[in-house]
């Protein structure tokens, strides 16, 4: 374009690229100033997916998966089976009838369990020695003699009911029998009688009471 003068003007650029060149300008500029990246990019502008639910932690009380079933398991050891738990202790049986002498001891032993001692050692000696004298004369009638106040009169005339070759004591034990100075002598015994017949597992009392006298304590068969 000329002017009246005679000089050459350019021409103006339109106003559409100037506003161009200014965008451009600007956001050169704030790209060097940002730090390196910053800059959004537009895979960080697209939804994302929800990051997976964390499994919950197992609870003590929550049932595990078994071993068993699966086939394999989670340490190299195999897990101790459960245990069951142990029945409480029963009582001594006794034993069967004909055992004969190696049986005694577990009748004795079910007789001291099942009536606990509540005499002195001397005095559960004593009246078990009485006891057994006392029973071998009454059943046999070997040692009578010994026993004036109990054999006397007619009742020393009584032919014994048991042959004394096959008469055993299986078990004795004494006890306090009521009031202080009286005692029960419990008895289990073996015997024949006169028609033959065996029998073993008899039980028979005895009481016994206990008297001082100037020469020291006794006990004597209660009349």
């Amino acid at each position: 374009m000329t002017r009246g003068n005679g000089t050459y003007t350019p021409p103006r650029p339109p106003r559409l690229l100037l506003l161009t060149a200014l965008l451009l300008a600007v956001t050169g500029i704030v790209a060097l100033t940002l730090p390196s990246g910053s800059v959004p990019s537009p895979l960080a502008a697209s939804p994302t997916r929800p990051p997976a639910a964390a499994a919950p932690p197992s609870s003590p009380l929550s049932p595990q998966p078994n071993s068993a079933s699966t086939g394999r398991h989670s340490s190299g050891e195999s897990s101790p089976a459960p245990t069951e738990p142990r029945e409480p202790a029963r009582p001594t049986a006794l034993p069967p009838h004909g055992e004969g002498p190696a049986g005694d001891h577990t009748v004795q032993q079910a007789l001291e369990t099942a009536w606990p001692a509540d005499l002195s050692p001397v005095d559960e000696q004593q009246l078990r020695g009485l006891g057994t004298s006392l029973l071998r004369a009454d059943a046999t009638g070997v040692g009578r003699s010994m026993w004036p106040e109990v054999f006397q009169g007619e009742h020393q005339a009584v032919a014994p009911a048991f042959a004394a070759a096959r008469f055993r004591v299986q078990a004795v034990i004494a006890r306090r029998d009521g009031p202080a100075g009286r005692a029960v002598v419990h008895l289990v015994w073996a015997g024949t009688d006169r028609g033959g017949t065996f029998t073993d597992g008899r039980i028979t009392d005895l009481q016994f009471i206990r008297s001082v006298t100037k020469g020291g304590a006794r006990w004597s068969p209660k009349p």
